[in-house]
């Protein structure tokens, strides 16, 4: 039997809230299934499970605020299907036909919300879910009209527009329709709040208990700037890359010649990690930041890159993101090089060792072949722990990533 526990989605989380079971007893589970939403200072998580088998148990109500680490479900080995529950006794009434197998493998799997005592006959896929909590939309008296009765998003924003209907002398005491939607603000920024405290205390742990050292160099992106530009001329629009893609596959594939940079702290001592999963620091809209893995960095092509840099901007600004891209990233990349910031010099990210910053490619005078010429330049910085590594070996990884920017044809 497995225990399937609240995770820990990063340095920053200390607890979270069970939001929805997207599964109930008796479901088969397959590594990487999203099996519950979970509410954190970050947004609700999709929270993936990494057991295959059969959920046995929940064992955290919807609603409860519990610490990573709590059992949350247990996991079973075996078929996708549970006993079946002990038969009702006998009373004499008619009781309907018992439905065929076929008929039940075409039945949809219901979905499961919080605050419902029939949550586990909503059909309400999670998208719809996050909407109906957005607008104040009770789901259960929402009509669905996707597949089998499911409810969609549309329908939510729909059942949000509606006007309240009268209800009697108790009518006049509600709340006018128009303030609902006003509710979410205050929620919206208590959650920016509680946001800015968690990022605050896990940067006051990173400075208290990591010996920093800093490092930069300047790295000539000319021939990277042409490379990129007769590659884009070739391809549609759509699958044009962007500079900051280089940068990010330069920083994870220097760590093949700086191994020690791709590690985790735990305990009293660094674990090498060998899959390189690197954190893109993405800022949300209204404020914030969340830094999210994108998988297996150093090995995937760039087209494949970019299309994973698109889609992890666009879910975390939408709210979207899964445990597996709060949780697994090795080390950090930052970039202020969009807001017009020369230099970026991070704050480890913990348990990371060590976080890359890239700041604005911009042109500037450099030194060619004995010769001054005007070249598109960006700085590059690296903060280390001092436990795992030091200036000489971090300089070898900066070394690495400028080297490898000359032959971009490589990466």
């Amino acid at each position: 039997m497995a225990e399937f526990r609240m995770p820990s989605l990063g340095a920053d989380m200390q607890a979270g809230t069970v939001v929805a079971w997207l599964k109930r007893p008796g479901d088969a589970l397959h590594r990487g299934e999203t099996i519950a939403e979970v509410d954190t200072e970050k947004g609700v998580i999709d929270v993936e499970v990494f057991t295959t088998g059969v959920l046995e148990s929940i064992v955290v109500p919807v609603g409860a605020r519990v610490p990573v680490g709590t059992v949350m479900a247990t996991i079973r080995d075996g078929a996708a299907t549970a006993e079946p529950p002990p038969a009702p006794p006998e009373t004499g009434e008619e009781r309907p036909a018992k439905p065929t197998a076929a008929a039940a493998a075409l039945r949809p799997a219901p979905t499961y919300a919080p605050g419902l005592a029939t949550a586990g006959r909503l059909k309400i896929s999670p998208a719809a879910r996050r909407r109906a909590r957005e607008l104040a939309v009770d789901p259960a008296a929402v009509p669905g009209t996707g597949r089998g009765g499911a409810i969609t998003c549309a329908d939510v924003e729909r059942a949000a527009a509606r006007p309240e209907p009268a209800a009697g002398p108790s009518a006049a005491a509600a709340p006018p329709a128009a303030a609902v939607p006003q509710s979410a603000v205050p929620q919206t920024a208590d959650r920016l709040e509680r946001m800015r405290r968690t990022i605050a205390a896990a940067m006051a742990r990173s400075k208290r208990e990591i010996p920093h050292y800093y490092l930069a160099t300047t790295i000539d992106l000319g021939r990277a700037a042409a490379w990129l530009a007769e590659r884009n001329a070739a391809v549609p629009v759509a699958e044009r890359l962007l500079p900051g893609v280089l940068l990010l596959k330069a920083a994870a594939v220097a760590l093949r010649e700086v191994p020690e940079l791709n590690a985790v702290w735990e305990g009293d001592r660094v674990v090498l990690r060998e899959a390189v999963h690197v954190g893109v620091a993405i800022a949300l809209r209204g404020g914030g930041l969340v830094i999210l893995a994108l998988h297996d960095t150093a090995t995937r092509p760039l087209a494949e890159l970019m299309a994973g840099l698109r889609d992890l901007t666009v879910r975390a600004r939408a709210g979207r993101m899964k445990s597996s891209e709060l949780a697994d990233s090795t080390i950090t990349v930052t970039s202020l090089g969009d807001r017009g910031v020369e230099a970026v010099y991070g704050v480890i990210y913990p348990p990371q060792v060590a976080i890359v910053g890239f700041g604005r490619i911009g042109d500037r005078p450099w030194a060619v072949n004995g010769g001054l010429c005007v070249r598109p330049l960006v700085t590059a910085t690296l903060a280390a722990d001092h436990r795992v590594s030091d200036g000489h070996r971090g300089g070898l990884f900066l070394d690495a990533v400028d080297r490898l920017l000359q032959r971009p044809e490589t990466l």
